[in-house]
Protein backbone atom coordinates (compact mmCIF):
# COMPACT_ATOMS: atom_id res chain seq x y z
CA UNK A 1 0.00 0.00 0.00
CA UNK A 2 2.63 2.70 1.46
CA UNK A 3 5.11 1.87 -1.63
CA UNK A 4 2.47 2.67 -4.34
CA UNK A 5 1.46 5.73 -2.67
CA UNK A 6 4.81 8.16 -2.31
CA UNK A 7 2.39 11.28 -1.48
CA UNK A 8 1.90 8.84 1.89
CA UNK A 9 5.69 9.09 3.00
CA UNK A 10 5.39 12.40 3.43
CA UNK A 11 1.27 13.47 3.70
CA UNK A 12 1.00 10.90 7.08
CA UNK A 13 3.61 12.58 9.90
CA UNK A 14 2.22 16.34 7.72
CA UNK A 15 -1.16 15.39 8.52
CA UNK A 16 -0.33 14.59 11.65
CA UNK A 17 1.10 17.86 12.27
CA UNK A 18 -1.08 19.99 11.24
CA UNK A 19 -4.66 17.79 12.39
CA UNK A 20 -3.05 18.84 15.43
CA UNK A 21 -1.58 22.07 15.39
CA UNK A 22 -5.61 23.64 13.96
CA UNK A 23 -7.91 21.39 16.54
CA UNK A 24 -5.48 22.42 19.78
CA UNK A 25 -5.88 26.06 18.08
CA UNK A 26 -9.82 25.45 18.20
CA UNK A 27 -9.89 23.91 21.16
CA UNK A 28 -8.18 27.11 23.09
CA UNK A 29 -9.90 29.37 21.33
CA UNK A 30 -13.52 27.72 22.18
CA UNK A 31 -12.76 26.29 25.47
CA UNK A 32 -10.15 28.01 27.12
CA UNK A 33 -11.98 28.44 29.97
CA UNK A 34 -13.36 24.93 30.54
CA UNK A 35 -11.39 21.61 31.57
CA UNK A 36 -9.18 23.61 33.28
CA UNK A 37 -5.85 21.61 35.58
CA UNK A 38 -6.23 23.97 38.80
CA UNK A 39 -2.87 24.08 40.53
CA UNK A 40 -3.16 22.92 43.84
CA UNK A 41 0.15 21.54 46.85
CA UNK A 42 1.14 19.17 44.31
CA UNK A 43 1.00 20.74 41.13
CA UNK A 44 4.28 22.95 39.80
CA UNK A 45 2.55 24.89 37.62
CA UNK A 46 0.93 28.01 39.51
CA UNK A 47 -2.35 29.33 37.43
CA UNK A 48 -5.36 27.24 35.46
CA UNK A 49 -4.22 25.56 32.28
CA UNK A 50 -6.88 23.99 29.79
CA UNK A 51 -5.96 20.12 29.75
CA UNK A 52 -8.00 19.62 26.21
CA UNK A 53 -4.30 19.12 24.03
CA UNK A 54 -4.38 15.40 24.26
CA UNK A 55 -7.82 15.40 22.26
CA UNK A 56 -5.80 17.58 19.57
CA UNK A 57 -3.07 15.05 19.61
CA UNK A 58 -5.69 12.24 19.19
CA UNK A 59 -7.19 13.76 16.20
CA UNK A 60 -3.48 14.45 14.94
CA UNK A 61 -2.45 10.87 15.30
CA UNK A 62 -5.89 9.82 13.72
CA UNK A 63 -5.61 11.74 10.62
CA UNK A 64 -1.85 10.35 10.15
CA UNK A 65 -2.29 6.69 10.82
CA UNK A 66 -5.73 6.09 8.68
CA UNK A 67 -2.84 6.98 5.76
CA UNK A 68 -0.32 4.20 6.51
CA UNK A 69 -1.71 1.98 9.35
CA UNK A 70 -1.92 -1.70 7.68
CA UNK A 71 -5.75 -3.02 8.69
CA UNK A 72 -4.42 -5.62 10.66
CA UNK A 73 -3.51 -3.47 12.93
CA UNK A 74 -7.11 -2.68 14.09
CA UNK A 75 -7.01 -3.92 17.75
CA UNK A 76 -4.64 -1.21 18.41
CA UNK A 77 -6.69 1.68 17.06
CA UNK A 78 -9.72 0.27 18.89
CA UNK A 79 -7.99 0.23 21.94
CA UNK A 80 -6.55 3.77 21.73
CA UNK A 81 -9.75 5.16 20.59
CA UNK A 82 -11.87 3.35 23.35
CA UNK A 83 -8.88 4.72 26.28
CA UNK A 84 -8.79 8.06 24.12
CA UNK A 85 -12.80 8.03 24.86
CA UNK A 86 -12.27 7.15 28.68
CA UNK A 87 -9.43 9.28 30.04
CA UNK A 88 -11.29 12.35 28.09
CA UNK A 89 -14.51 11.67 30.51
CA UNK A 90 -11.94 11.25 33.58
CA UNK A 91 -10.83 14.94 32.42
CA UNK A 92 -14.80 15.85 32.53
CA UNK A 93 -16.03 14.22 35.60
CA UNK A 94 -13.17 12.46 37.05
CA UNK A 95 -13.23 8.97 37.49
CA UNK A 96 -12.64 6.87 40.26
CA UNK A 97 -9.27 4.87 40.39
CA UNK A 98 -10.80 1.60 40.05
CA UNK A 99 -13.00 2.16 36.95
CA UNK A 100 -9.40 3.98 34.95
CA UNK A 101 -7.60 0.70 35.64
CA UNK A 102 -10.27 -1.60 34.52
CA UNK A 103 -9.91 0.49 31.30
CA UNK A 104 -6.62 0.72 30.81
CA UNK A 105 -6.61 -3.32 31.50
CA UNK A 106 -9.57 -3.71 28.53
CA UNK A 107 -7.25 -1.50 26.12
CA UNK A 108 -4.30 -3.13 26.63
CA UNK A 109 -6.06 -6.70 26.66
CA UNK A 110 -7.55 -5.91 23.43
CA UNK A 111 -4.13 -4.52 22.21
CA UNK A 112 -1.91 -7.32 23.61
CA UNK A 113 -4.22 -10.45 22.81
CA UNK A 114 -4.90 -9.10 19.05
CA UNK A 115 -1.20 -8.26 18.05
CA UNK A 116 0.92 -10.72 19.62
CA UNK A 117 -0.94 -13.53 21.36
CA UNK A 118 0.02 -16.21 18.46
CA UNK A 119 3.65 -15.15 19.52
CA UNK A 120 3.24 -15.74 23.20
CA UNK A 121 2.13 -17.99 25.96
CA UNK A 122 -0.08 -17.18 28.17
CA UNK A 123 2.09 -16.59 30.96
CA UNK A 124 3.86 -14.19 28.22
CA UNK A 125 0.46 -12.48 27.36
CA UNK A 126 -0.45 -12.04 30.30
CA UNK A 127 3.21 -10.04 31.54
CA UNK A 128 2.65 -7.90 28.17
CA UNK A 129 -1.15 -6.51 29.00
CA UNK A 130 0.43 -5.66 33.05
CA UNK A 131 3.19 -3.91 31.04
CA UNK A 132 1.09 -1.88 28.49
CA UNK A 133 -0.58 -0.75 31.97
CA UNK A 134 2.36 0.39 33.36
CA UNK A 135 2.90 2.29 30.59
CA UNK A 136 -0.35 3.76 30.13
CA UNK A 137 0.15 4.72 33.80
CA UNK A 138 3.70 5.91 34.06
CA UNK A 139 3.18 8.18 31.12
CA UNK A 140 0.41 9.60 32.66
CA UNK A 141 1.99 9.67 36.11
CA UNK A 142 5.27 11.51 33.86
CA UNK A 143 3.06 14.13 32.89
CA UNK A 144 3.28 16.96 35.25
CA UNK A 145 6.05 19.59 33.73
CA UNK A 146 5.61 21.87 31.13
CA UNK A 147 6.93 20.23 27.94
CA UNK A 148 8.09 17.18 29.38
CA UNK A 149 5.55 14.27 28.63
CA UNK A 150 5.23 15.76 24.75
CA UNK A 151 9.29 15.96 24.57
CA UNK A 152 9.27 12.34 25.34
CA UNK A 153 6.46 11.54 22.98
CA UNK A 154 8.51 13.34 20.17
CA UNK A 155 11.75 11.58 20.72
CA UNK A 156 10.90 8.51 21.82
CA UNK A 157 8.69 7.95 18.60
CA UNK A 158 11.24 9.55 16.73
CA UNK A 159 13.76 7.14 17.54
CA UNK A 160 10.95 4.14 16.81
CA UNK A 161 10.21 5.78 13.43
CA UNK A 162 14.48 5.77 12.98
CA UNK A 163 14.99 2.14 13.85
CA UNK A 164 12.02 1.21 11.91
CA UNK A 165 12.95 2.54 8.30
CA UNK A 166 16.55 0.58 9.31
CA UNK A 167 14.87 -2.39 9.02
CA UNK A 168 12.45 -1.27 6.46
CA UNK A 169 9.77 -1.54 7.61
CA UNK A 170 7.52 1.29 6.34
CA UNK A 171 4.23 0.91 7.88
CA UNK A 172 5.95 0.96 11.23
CA UNK A 173 8.23 4.37 10.47
CA UNK A 174 5.57 6.10 9.13
CA UNK A 175 3.14 5.55 12.28
CA UNK A 176 5.71 6.17 14.47
CA UNK A 177 6.91 9.37 12.75
CA UNK A 178 3.02 10.79 12.11
CA UNK A 179 2.84 10.09 16.60
CA UNK A 180 6.31 11.88 16.92
CA UNK A 181 5.10 14.93 14.78
CA UNK A 182 1.94 15.46 16.37
CA UNK A 183 3.63 15.50 19.80
CA UNK A 184 5.96 18.24 18.13
CA UNK A 185 2.96 20.22 17.21
CA UNK A 186 1.80 19.62 20.59
CA UNK A 187 5.32 21.21 22.06
CA UNK A 188 4.74 24.37 20.40
CA UNK A 189 1.65 24.94 22.72
CA UNK A 190 3.09 23.06 25.98
CA UNK A 191 6.64 24.02 26.25
CA UNK A 192 7.31 26.44 29.41
CA UNK A 193 5.16 28.74 29.85
CA UNK A 194 2.75 25.95 28.91
CA UNK A 195 -0.90 27.26 27.50
CA UNK A 196 -2.19 23.94 27.22
CA UNK A 197 -1.80 20.44 28.73
CA UNK A 198 -2.27 16.85 27.66
CA UNK A 199 -4.93 15.71 30.20
CA UNK A 200 -5.38 12.03 30.89
CA UNK A 201 -7.00 12.22 27.27
CA UNK A 202 -3.13 12.65 25.76
CA UNK A 203 -0.57 11.02 28.32
CA UNK A 204 -2.52 7.42 28.53
CA UNK A 205 -2.94 7.68 24.59
CA UNK A 206 0.97 8.25 24.29
CA UNK A 207 1.69 5.28 26.96
CA UNK A 208 -0.62 2.55 25.44
CA UNK A 209 0.94 3.39 21.54
CA UNK A 210 4.74 3.29 22.99
CA UNK A 211 3.74 -0.52 24.52
CA UNK A 212 1.67 -1.01 21.46
CA UNK A 213 4.40 -0.40 18.81
CA UNK A 214 7.04 -1.63 20.80
CA UNK A 215 5.09 -5.14 20.77
CA UNK A 216 4.38 -4.81 17.09
CA UNK A 217 8.19 -4.23 15.98
CA UNK A 218 9.30 -7.09 18.18
CA UNK A 219 6.65 -9.22 16.75
CA UNK A 220 7.62 -7.97 13.05
CA UNK A 221 11.24 -8.60 13.77
CA UNK A 222 12.24 -4.66 13.74
CA UNK A 223 13.72 -5.00 16.91
CA UNK A 224 14.34 -6.58 20.35
CA UNK A 225 11.97 -6.21 23.21
CA UNK A 226 14.78 -4.20 24.71
CA UNK A 227 15.02 -1.59 22.04
CA UNK A 228 11.65 0.14 23.09
CA UNK A 229 12.42 -0.03 26.87
CA UNK A 230 15.59 1.96 26.93
CA UNK A 231 14.26 4.33 23.82
CA UNK A 232 11.51 5.18 26.94
CA UNK A 233 13.77 4.44 29.67
CA UNK A 234 14.09 7.99 31.70
CA UNK A 235 10.49 7.51 31.77
CA UNK A 236 10.42 4.04 32.79
CA UNK A 237 13.01 4.35 35.33
CA UNK A 238 12.17 7.63 37.04
CA UNK A 239 8.26 6.50 37.70
CA UNK A 240 9.58 3.02 38.41
CA UNK A 241 12.52 3.73 40.94
CA UNK A 242 9.64 6.73 42.14
CA UNK A 243 6.78 4.45 42.57
CA UNK A 244 8.90 1.14 44.19
CA UNK A 245 10.59 3.95 47.23
CA UNK A 246 6.86 5.41 47.84
CA UNK A 247 5.63 1.97 48.62
CA UNK A 248 8.59 0.71 50.66
CA UNK A 249 7.81 4.09 52.64
CA UNK A 250 4.98 3.29 53.40
CA UNK A 251 2.69 6.18 51.11
CA UNK A 252 -0.22 6.03 49.26
CA UNK A 253 1.87 5.21 46.45
CA UNK A 254 -1.43 5.79 44.20
CA UNK A 255 -1.96 9.36 45.42
CA UNK A 256 -0.76 12.23 43.21
CA UNK A 257 2.75 13.59 44.46
CA UNK A 258 5.76 15.39 44.05
CA UNK A 259 8.34 13.19 44.26
CA UNK A 260 9.27 11.95 41.14
CA UNK A 261 12.78 13.25 40.17
CA UNK A 262 12.21 15.59 37.97
CA UNK A 263 9.78 17.42 40.28
CA UNK A 264 12.82 17.26 42.56
CA UNK A 265 14.97 19.02 40.08
CA UNK A 266 12.22 21.87 39.68
CA UNK A 267 12.03 21.98 43.79
CA UNK A 268 15.13 22.08 43.89
CA UNK A 269 15.82 25.74 42.15
CA UNK A 270 15.43 23.81 38.15
CA UNK A 271 13.65 26.06 36.32
CA UNK A 272 10.66 24.10 33.85
CA UNK A 273 12.73 24.98 30.46
CA UNK A 274 16.12 24.12 32.13
CA UNK A 275 14.82 20.89 33.29
CA UNK A 276 12.76 20.02 30.21
CA UNK A 277 16.52 20.41 28.06
CA UNK A 278 17.74 18.53 30.33
CA UNK A 279 15.53 15.94 30.16
CA UNK A 280 15.86 15.84 26.53
CA UNK A 281 19.32 15.74 26.12
CA UNK A 282 18.42 11.94 27.97
CA UNK A 283 15.98 11.01 25.86
CA UNK A 284 18.80 11.78 22.64
CA UNK A 285 21.67 9.71 24.10
CA UNK A 286 18.95 7.02 25.22
CA UNK A 287 17.75 6.40 21.94
CA UNK A 288 21.29 6.36 20.03
CA UNK A 289 22.21 3.88 22.89
CA UNK A 290 19.12 2.37 21.79
CA UNK A 291 20.48 2.13 18.10
CA UNK A 292 23.53 1.43 18.63
CA UNK A 293 22.27 -1.57 21.31
CA UNK A 294 20.12 -2.91 18.08
CA UNK A 295 23.31 -3.13 16.11
CA UNK A 296 25.68 -5.29 18.65
CA UNK A 297 26.21 -8.77 20.34
CA UNK A 298 24.27 -9.84 22.50
CA UNK A 299 27.07 -9.79 24.88
CA UNK A 300 27.60 -6.82 24.57
CA UNK A 301 23.75 -5.48 24.54
CA UNK A 302 23.77 -6.61 28.09
CA UNK A 303 26.45 -4.08 28.66
CA UNK A 304 24.77 -0.98 27.44
CA UNK A 305 21.91 -1.94 29.18
CA UNK A 306 24.04 -2.04 32.24
CA UNK A 307 26.04 1.10 31.35
CA UNK A 308 22.63 2.81 31.35
CA UNK A 309 21.76 1.52 34.87
CA UNK A 310 24.90 3.10 36.20
CA UNK A 311 24.27 6.40 34.36
CA UNK A 312 20.55 6.42 35.91
CA UNK A 313 21.51 5.81 39.13
CA UNK A 314 24.09 8.10 39.17
CA UNK A 315 21.59 10.68 38.09
CA UNK A 316 19.23 10.21 40.43
CA UNK A 317 22.13 10.49 43.17
CA UNK A 318 22.90 14.30 41.15
CA UNK A 319 19.06 15.23 41.97
CA UNK A 320 19.48 14.61 45.55
CA UNK A 321 22.71 15.99 46.06
CA UNK A 322 21.03 19.50 44.10
CA UNK A 323 17.89 19.10 47.10
CA UNK A 324 20.66 18.82 50.20
CA UNK A 325 22.50 21.97 48.62
CA UNK A 326 19.08 24.03 48.58
CA UNK A 327 18.46 22.41 52.01
CA UNK A 328 21.30 23.28 53.56
CA UNK A 329 21.38 26.84 51.94
CA UNK A 330 18.03 27.46 53.26
CA UNK A 331 18.88 26.56 57.03
CA UNK A 332 21.76 29.41 56.73
CA UNK A 333 19.79 32.01 55.15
Amino acid sequence: MIESCSLCLYGAPAASFAVTWLAITVLLRSFSDRILDHPNERSLHERPVPRTGGMGVAAGIAAGVLLVSPVSWWPLWVGAAFLVGVSFLDDLVGLPIVGRLIAHFIAAGLCVTGLVSDQMGLLWVSVAIVATVWMINLYNFMDGMDGLAGGMALFGFGFLAIAAWLADDRSLALVSLSIAAAAGAFLFFNFHPARVFLGDAGSTTFGYLAAGLGLIGWRDGAWSLWFPLLVFSPFIADATVTLLRRMVQGERFWRAHRTHYYQRLVLSGWSHRKTSLAEYGVMCACGIGALAFQQTPGGYQVLIVGIWALVFFGLSQSVSIAERRISNQGAFD
